[in-house]
C-alpha cells in the first residue's frame, strides 16, 4: 500500500495519536516537516492519504508553503486520495476548495463541546453521542466550502468540522484537534508563547471561550482517552477511503 503523508508545520504540533492509528491499523506514512525546511510533495499520485496538521500560523499568512500545500490539496482531489486536516489543517482544506478563512469572534482554548449539526452524517463519523468534549485551540475559522456539508458546530464557532463527499473517498476538515496526547496538550500549556496567548484570551474575553492552564491539565487524561475513542471512529471512516 502506499504511504499517507503527514504534513507537519511546527515541531510541537506533531501527530500524535494520529500517527498511533496509523501504527496500530499497519499503515505505512511518511512525514514531511516544513518547520524544518522540507518540501512539500509536487503530487498526490504517490500517496494513499494526506493529512494535514495544525499550527500556530494562519492560512492568510505569507508563508512560501502555503500555496504548495493548497495545490497539494487540489491534486490530491483529482488524484482520488482523500484528505484530513486537523485545526489549521482544516482550514488549509477549506480554503483549498474556495472558502474563506478569518478571525473568529471568539477564540476557543481549552475543552469545549460540540454536537452534531447533520445527524446522518455525524453517525457515520462520530457516532450517537449528542454532545462532544473535544480540544479546542485557535483564533481563525473556516467558512464552509460550496461542496461541503457540515458536520460539526457550537454555539462560540459555528464551523467546527465539515465534510466533502467524493466517489469512494472523503475529505475531513475539522476545527479541533483529535490528535491530541497528553504529552502534546502538556507541551502546548507548558510553553510560555501559550501561557501568554490563554491569559490574553481570558483578559479579552472575560472567560468565554478560554479554560485557565489549570484547567485544562484537569482530568487531562481521562478526557483524552475519551476523545481517542472518537478520533478512531473518524479516523476508521476516513481511511475508508485510502487509495490502494
Amino acid at each position: 500500500m502506499k504511504p499517507a503523508v503527514i504534513v507537519q508545520h511546527e515541531a510541537d504540533a506533531g501527530p500524535g495519536h494520529f500517527e498511533r492509528y496509523l501504527l496500530r491499523n499497519g499503515l505505512p506514512y511518511q512525514t514531511v516537516c516544513v518547520f524544518d525546511g522540507e518540501s512539500m510533495p509536487g503530487f498526490a499520485q504517490g500517496y494513499s492519504g494526506l493529512c494535514s496538521l495544525g499550527g500556530t500560523m494562519s492560512v492568510n499568512d505569507e508563508l512560501p508553503w502555503i500555496d504548495h500545500e493548497l495545490s497539494l490539496m487540489r491534486d490530491a482531489d483529482r488524484c482520488g486520495v482523500p484528505i484530513i486536516g486537523h485545526c489549521l489543517g482544516g482550514q488549509l482544506l477549506a480554503r483549498a476548495f474556495g472558502a474563506q478563512v478569518t478571525r473568529s469572534a471568539i477564540k476557543e482554548i481549552g475543552w469545549g463541546e460540540v454536537h452534531a449539526d447533520d445527524i446522518e452524517l455525524a453517525r457515520e463519523w462520530v457516532g450517537t453521542e449528542p454532545v462532544l468534549e473535544l480540544f479546542q485551540w485557535h483564533g481563525d475559522t473556516f467558512a464552509l466550502p460550496p461542496e461541503a456539508r457540515r458536520l460539526l458546530t457550537n454555539r462560540l464557532c459555528a464551523n467546527q468540522a465539515f465534510v466533502i463527499e467524493r466517489s469512494g473517498f472523503a475529505h475531513l476538515g475539522m476545527q479541533f484537534h483529535v490528535e491530541m496526547t497528553p504529552q502534546l496538550v502538556h507541551s502546548w500549556v507548558s510553553d510560555p508563547a501559550g501561557l501568554r496567548e490563554i491569559d490574553d484570551a481570558l483578559r479579552d474575553q472575560h472567560g468565554v471561550g478560554v479554560q485557565r492552564a489549570e484547567d485544562i491539565l484537569d482530568g487531562v487524561d481521562h478526557k483524552i482517552q475519551r476523545m481517542s475513542a472518537i478520533a478512531d471512529r473518524i479516523y476508521d471512516r476516513w481511511a475508508r477511503g485510502l487509495r490502494r
